[in-house]
């Protein structure tokens, strides 16, 4: 392997994080948390090494250095849980297979480092019942009959088509009158495929035939009270106030409309393939994790109805 060049390290993160809102085109918010991570990590060698910290430097760390900036998080003065760990092991891990790339410089020690274990919390979802009542109520809300048709819509994408809530509020007039096959950009720049119900297109419909405000083709559709653009907070208020006045549980949220319609549809036959397409999930595990909700669900219900339970 060539000599690397002596690039610093201030130099070699910012062209990272170019690569990451370039040609990965991921969220300023995800960007900005890559940031924070790898410049803590980078802040801990240079101390850690007492040197002053370039490309040849970060590439030879070895597996001390990497076990002693992990145990720094647990035991620092700012101490992170066990999840919050993983998460900056991966995002180093990601800063790593970029300088491989680049550079064609690879790290021997990483791939043996292993983080905290973290046991991931189930999906909250909501039963169907659940479901259509968060979506019913609105109509029967008081207010502006408008406003009652959006919350009942984008409610409605986010169960009956597994959207997120700020991919619901990123259709434009372009996308009105919803077809049948609805494509969307979501995490990271993925585009999918996701089939609209016609009662979803219905929602949709009869919200822009009640707004009061011009839909132009490159301006979202869902609108504020004043015609600004729909901020996910006023859902999300809109859904606690829904839950406290039908009783339902504090898990009852948006995003959990959207674990709902993965968990249903596994529950009904749908195949682990396809519901990780609907939902743009970019590895199977993850999508997984729906097996065990249901899983969980059926243990719940044989402790409630058995006889011997």
């Amino acid at each position: 392997m060539p000599a690397l060049q002596k690039i610093p390290a201030p130099e070699v993160l910012a062209l990272f994080l170019d690569h990451l809102s370039g040609e990965r085109r991921l969220a300023e918010k995800t960007v900005q948390a890559y940031q924070r991570d790898i410049s803590a990590f980078l802040g801990f060698l240079t101390n850690y090494l007492e040197t002053p910290l370039t490309l040849p430097e970060i590439v030879g760390v070895e597996a001390r250095g990497f076990r002693a900036y992990l145990a720094h998080r647990r035991r620092g003065e700012t101490v992170l849980s066990p999840a919050s760990v993983q998460r900056h092991l991966s995002a180093i891990r990601t800063f790593y297979r970029y300088i491989e790339r680049r550079w064609d410089a690879s790290n021997a020690a990483l791939p043996l480092i292993k983080g905290p274990r973290v046991k991931r919390p189930l999906p909250k979802a909501v039963s169907a019942s659940e479901a259509l009542k968060l979506i019913q109520e609105p109509l029967d809300s008081p207010g502006e009959p408008w406003v009652a048709a959006r919350n009942q819509a984008v409610l409605s994408l986010c169960y009956g088509a597994g959207l997120r809530i700020s991919e619901a509020l990123s259709l434009t007039g372009r996308d009105v009158p919803l077809a049948r096959q609805l494509m969307l950009t979501g995490k990271g720049g993925k585009t999918r495929l996701v089939p609209i119900l016609p009662v979803i297109g219905e929602a949709v419909s009869e919200y822009v035939r009640h707004c009061p405000y011009t839909m132009s083709p490159d301006a979202p559709i869902f609108r504020g009270a004043r015609g600004g653009v729909l901020r996910p907070e006023i859902i999300q208020g809109e859904v606690r106030r829904l839950r406290g006045a039908l009783g339902l549980p504090e898990s009852a949220t948006p995003h959990a409309l959207r674990h709902s319609f993965a968990t249903h549809l596994l529950a009904g036959g749908g195949d682990l393939r396809t519901i990780q397409k609907l939902l743009g999930h970019e590895s199977l595990s993850t999508t997984q994790r729906y097996t065990d909700v249901d899983a969980a669900r059926l243990m719940d219900i044989h402790a409630g109805a058995h006889p011997r339970a």
